[in-house]
């Protein structure tokens, strides 16, 4: 249970962030309001590709450390059933 709330904090974290991003760029670069939404999805898929193979565990856009991220696999012992 602790590992899905990590994970959901995490995803409302990011989320938040990069909707105040877009917000920020669209402002910055007095646009319309309206693409802050396509800034942000540049964004997230920025810190996905970042995510997936630089910082968290491969193949997962977690920034979570293995231990903390509910994608990993529980540790088998490897003794067999």
């Amino acid at each position: 249970m602790q590992k899905l709330l990590l994970d959901l904090a995490e995803r409302a974290g990011w989320t938040g962030a990069q909707a105040a991003l877009g917000l920020a760029a669209a402002e910055l670069a007095d646009i319309p309001v309206w693409w802050a939404a396509p800034i942000a999805l540049l964004a997230a898929s920025a810190k996905s590709w970042v995510a997936g193979r630089l910082v968290g565990r491969p193949g997962t856009a977690s920034t979570l450390p293995a231990a903390k991220d509910p994608a990993t696999p529980p540790a088998t012992s490897g003794l067999g059933a």
